[in-house]
């Protein structure tokens, strides 16, 4: 190959790549806390996080609702969309390929004319040399990756809700296991007060109060079961049943609320490594990073346009002439189209794709400041609700052995029934703040998976 041919063969193909205009894309630099190293929270990094609750029945719900919750399905619909308009952004970088046929007869008001046929294809091509279309790929691009990342936001906050909503099952479960416990003992309570009354050893004061304890603790069981029906239906919802799965299938149960393996205290430090893979902090940088490619594709209209056209074919006055040799045609051209005046259009449109920037850089930084609060929250409110559980644990045992005290004294006659309803309704609300405490330990758990990205994978192509 000669000199001549490697010039002409070198601008050709610097014409083809061009150059990019706008920034490249950077992630900002925060100011992050150091903390844990991600090995020593193994127990939030796996995908299926909510299995390190050992529960068969909870395993099976995040099952169902990850296969029918029809929010995920609309987030998964929106990554299909996120994609197609991927490819629909790299179909404009290449060469449009058209085909065309006609054929008729034409003439004029004394009656004569002509016949002719045409039959071709065409091709059409803009030179890309500033990089609109590489910046409209690389925005469709990232729009996609924030489209997976909000799917994933979708998945997490879907398996957190099907937990949360679980444990609360549950613990109205215990709540009206201790209910009813004590609404039997109330009731006997009364049997026998209403056996004293009639035979004169207590006054009737004494039975209505009796009576009154028997039915408060009947209006807190029904609205406890009001609850549970309520959390039912919520859980149902979640798992993406039909309004006939709803009324007519239970909400299977698994272990016991206090039989739900609590995992192991967790590192006190707040984790940076983990919170980079939040799926809510990458959705905002995917929508960060399409921002910064519009700038440069908005910068891109200042400066000419070259588009390539071309075209092959036959024409002839005879239909079965058409396709002879003697009858090709062809044509090729090149244009040039260069902004003159657009009354401040595309200098606006600049301004509007920089302003753009700006707002996703801010919506950026405070989906990182959040998922830091949310975090450190979490990592305090699994430490703090396992103490609090500990203390209603050392309420709940004094209040029982005071309560069996009491009844041995009333027994004997040494104490009133003013003194035996105070501390019958002290050990019922330390037993229901128990189970309730219980619950906010296994959610605390919950919401640290949530807060620390759970099981979520970082997608791939962000830094590139």
């Amino acid at each position: 190959m000669n000199t001549r041919k490697l010039v002409s063969l070198g601008i050709l193909t610097a014409l083809l790549a061009g150059c990019t205009l706008g920034p490249n894309y950077k992630r900002p630099t925060e100011d992050l806390p150091t903390g844990a190293n991600a090995k020593d929270l193994s127990a939030f990094t796996q995908q299926d996080w909510w299995t390190v609750f050992n529960d068969p029945v909870l395993n099976a719900l995040e099952k169902q609702a990850l296969t029918y919750n029809y929010d995920l399905q609309a987030a998964i619909a929106r990554v299909d969309e996120a994609r197609a308009d991927v490819g629909i952004a790299r179909a404009d970088q290449m060469p449009s390929l058209s085909g065309s046929g006609s054929t008729g007869r034409q003439g004029n008001n004394t009656g004569s004319g002509e016949s002719g046929s045409t039959a071709g294809v065409s091709v059409s091509f803009e030179l890309d040399l500033w990089g609109k279309y590489r910046r409209l790929s690389e925005a469709a691009r990232a729009r996609l990756l924030a489209s997976q990342a909000a799917r994933d936001t979708v998945r997490l906050t879907l398996t957190a809700d099907v937990a949360n909503n679980y444990f609360n099952m549950l613990m109205l479960d215990e709540q009206i296991r201790i209910a009813n416990r004590t609404l039997e003992a109330r009731q006997e309570t009364v049997r026998v007060y209403e056996s004293r009354y009639k035979n004169g050893y207590c006054s009737e004061v004494d039975l209505r109060r009796m009576q009154a304890t028997r039915d408060s603790v009947q209006a807190q069981l029904q609205s406890l079961e009001l609850q549970r029906s309520k959390a039912e239906t919520a859980l149902s919802v979640l798992l993406g049943q039909t309004p006939r799965q709803m009324i007519e299938q239970n909400i299977p149960r698994g272990k016991t609320l206090n039989e739900v393996m609590l995992i192991p205290d967790v590192p006190a430090d707040l984790p940076s490594d983990l919170l980079q893979r939040r799926p809510d902090v990458r959705q905002a940088e995917g929508q960060l990073i399409a921002a910064n490619a519009n700038i440069g594709a908005a910068r891109a209209a200042y400066f000419p346009s070259i588009p390539l056209t071309a075209a092959a074919g036959f024409a002839s006055t005879a239909l079965g002439d058409l396709f002879s040799g003697a009858s090709g045609v062809w044509s090729a051209t090149a244009g040039l189209t260069t902004p003159i005046f657009e009354g401040g259009k595309i200098k606006a449109q600049n301004k509007k794709a920089e302003a753009a920037y700006r707002e996703q850089l801010a919506d950026y930084q405070k989906t990182v400041q959040l998922a830091f609060k949310e975090a450190f929250d979490a990592l305090n409110a699994n430490r703090m609700n396992r103490e609090i559980y500990d203390s209603y644990k050392d309420q709940t045992a004094a209040m029982q052995r005071s309560y069996d005290l009491t009844k041995k004294q009333e027994d004997a006659g040494l104490i009133g029934v003013t003194d035996v309803i105070s501390v019958e309704e002290t050990l019922l609300s330390s037993e229901m703040n128990l189970a309730s405490s219980r619950a906010n330990e296994l959610q605390a758990v919950v919401n640290l998976c949530k807060a620390l990205g759970g099981g979520w994978t970082e997608q791939s192509g962000f830094d590139k």
